[in-house]
């Protein structure tokens, strides 16, 4: 095949050397000439239909609370979209719209030592979600999303609580985003 192919090179007079180096050549502009778009952030939007999203702020609804929670759930819910998307945040009308409220923030035992004591907590955190897509309304939904966490009975809540509510806040706001945006 090799032969082949240098016999008919030659025979547009192509000298010995540059029948070695034309077959990279021709690769490269091959290669260059492709297009692949891939897309590693996971939003599958249609921007030419889908340019704004309205996010409310997610009111708590819980009976056990931690009052920086709210904040910072909806900070990092509407960072997750500005940060991963092109779509424009905006207050009313939006061609996308994510609502809904922190309905539980809870704490139970999750382990037990060999002296028969509790020696890990789990705090678990769930939001309800309504997600209206006004350009497909095919793919609205309402649903709960959890997160948990644990930590030894040796720490106090208060201790660990602003870094797993931080930990949990940003698993929620992923798997919302991935439900919502990301249809893959």
């Amino acid at each position: 095949m090799k032969d082949i192919f240098f016999s008919i090179i030659r025979q547009f007079g192509v000298g010995k050397k540059l029948c070695h180096v034309l077959p990279f050549y021709l690769f490269t502009f091959l290669l260059l000439s492709c297009s692949v778009s891939y897309k590693f952030n996971g939003a599958s939007i249609d921007y030419s239909k889908t340019k704004t999203i309205q996010i409310a702020d997610f009111p708590i609804r819980s009976s056990f609370v931690w009052g920086p929670m709210g904040p910072m759930f909806n900070n990092r819910l509407k960072d997750q979209y500005a940060n991963h998307t092109q779509l424009e945040q905006v207050k009313r009308n939006g061609d996308m719209k994510i609502e809904g409220e922190i309905v539980a923030y809870e704490q139970r035992n999750k382990g037990v030592s060999s002296e028969g004591y509790s020696s890990m907590t789990e705090l678990s955190m769930t939001v309800n979600v309504r997600f209206t897509n006004n350009k497909n309304h095919n793919e609205d939904f309402e649903q709960q999303f959890t997160a948990q966490e644990s930590y030894e009975n040796t720490q106090s809540l208060n201790a660990v609580q602003e870094s797993l509510v931080d930990v949990m806040c940003k698993n929620i706001c992923e798997q919302i985003f991935n439900a919502t945006v990301a249809n893959w």
